[in-house]
């Protein structure tokens, strides 16, 4: 499967790298200089994007003057070639006229165009802008706050380049079915609709007088929440069955006391909803028992149950317990990005057929331009000459940057050869 490419940010890069990991070849077209998301932060001390770099890897990438009629005949002539495995564009914008689904689908009628859009009437929004929209920054951040919070997470982008993936993999089944093609639309702010919907908040917010409220670190609905031990670390504790409840209470040794409560209340706490109506109380008795407990002692007691918990855990201790969680899940292996160095980065999530698919380096600006146009379009070497003599096209050569790498990388490249030979990439 060959995929065509014009995207920026999270959302459509992010569906064409979940292509690329399954095993696509998939095509990034950027403008001269680059996309304008090539420098956004976070950014290595080199100035190379950390976040472009994650959510590029794998791709090929070429370097195109979409501003020019040359420039954008070269890119329709890609989307549209390619035989049976090619005919397929993912693009998250609608300004290039001759790139359009109609003018597309003139040339090639099985052609399949995958849109995002930020709103369904094609009106524009980004994550953050659809989360003001749809009423969760309002239910998000501690009970006491006045005003709305946002979540660091894009989540919207994120679920949003997902569905565009799922649609063009649909697409591309009907195809090979019936050999129709067809557009594929997804707007950002339905995506959040649909996972409010699907989640019952709006049938809630429809059949229910009290609006829901703020309620920080507990669970709605059930028990949970976080506690701080005696020697100052933080756990997030789930008790989402009677079975976890129980193990709770026999692990901190608050059956008794817990049982009285019940009685005293007229509760039964082996249910969900009086575990959650009555979540101030138990919390408070927990605390109690955490705040008087250091961590190992609270790890100990929780590891003779099958509760659910976690110590809370920054990004920089995640990338610290590198032993434990980066070298020996093969989700994660080492690449070396130009700009960047050597660093632990993830492949895809989906294991296929046992196999776990390995990260690759993104590509760098203009990176494959004469490799993709001479092996795609048949262009001569006096062609791409023209080109890159008219500005249409630009080439970079492929650079390497060592000078971030680890002092341990013979062990490092010990390490990754090895995941090499035991995890090769899935293919779609």
């Amino acid at each position: 499967m060959r995929i065509i490419e014009i995207s920026s940010y999270v959302a459509t890069p992010l569906s064409g790298m979940t292509l690329a990991q399954l095993g696509a070849d998939v095509i990034r077209i950027e403008s001269v200089g680059g996309a304008p998301d090539r420098t956004r932060w976070p950014l290595a001390d080199s100035g190379t994007s950390l976040y472009w770099s994650g959510l590029n890897k794998g791709k090929r990438a070429i370097e195109v003057d979409l501003s020019s009629e040359r420039g954008r005949r070269l890119v329709a002539d890609l989307i549209v070639g390619g035989g049976r495995r090619g005919g397929i564009v993912i693009s998250n914008s609608e300004r290039n006229p001759d790139l359009t689904y109609e003018a597309l689908r003139a040339r090639r009628p099985d052609l399949i165009h995958v849109l995002l859009t930020g709103r369904r009437d094609g009106g524009t929004a980004v994550d953050y802008t659809v989360q003001a929209a749809t009423g969760f920054p309002l239910v998000t951040g501690p009970e006491d706050a006045a005003r709305p919070v946002n979540h660091l997470l894009p989540a919207w982008d994120v679920a949003a380049g997902l569905y565009l993936a799922t649609g063009l993999l649909a697409a591309e089944r009907h195809r090979l079915l019936t050999g129709e093609g067809q557009q594929v639309r997804v707007a950002l702010e339905d995506v959040a609709l649909a996972t409010a919907g699907n989640l019952g908040y709006l049938a809630e917010a429809q059949l229910n007088s009290a609006p829901r409220e703020r309620i920080g670190n507990y669970v709605y609905g059930t028990f949970g929440r976080d506690f701080t031990t005696a020697d100052g670390e933080r756990l997030m504790i789930v008790a989402l069955t009677p079975r976890h409840w129980r193990g709770l209470l026999t692990a901190t040794g608050l059956t008794d006391v817990v049982s009285a409560l019940a009685a005293a209340l007229g509760a039964d706490f082996d249910e969900e909803a009086e575990r959650y109506r009555h979540r101030a109380l138990l919390g408070d008795l927990l605390a109690s028992w955490f705040t008087t407990h250091t961590f190992p002692e609270a790890e100990a007691a929780l590891r003779t149950t099958r509760v659910l918990w976690s110590k809370y855990r920054t990004f920089t201790d995640l990338a610290a317990d590198g032993a434990r969680l980066l070298r020996q899940n093969p989700l994660m292996a080492q690449v070396r990005q130009p700009g960047i160095g050597r660093h632990w980065a993830p492949g895809s999530p989906v294991v296929m057929a046992g196999e776990q698919s390995q990260p690759e380096v993104s590509p760098q600006v203009g990176q494959h331009t004469e490799e993709v146009l001479r092996t795609e379009l048949a262009l001569s070497t006096d062609d791409l000459a023209m080109l890159h003599e008219n500005g249409v096209i630009r080439t970079h050569d492929d650079e390497h940057d060592d000078e971030h790498d680890d002092e341990h990388g013979d062990e490092q490249d010990a390490v990754q050869r090895t995941r090499e030979v035991d995890h090769h990439g899935a293919t779609c």
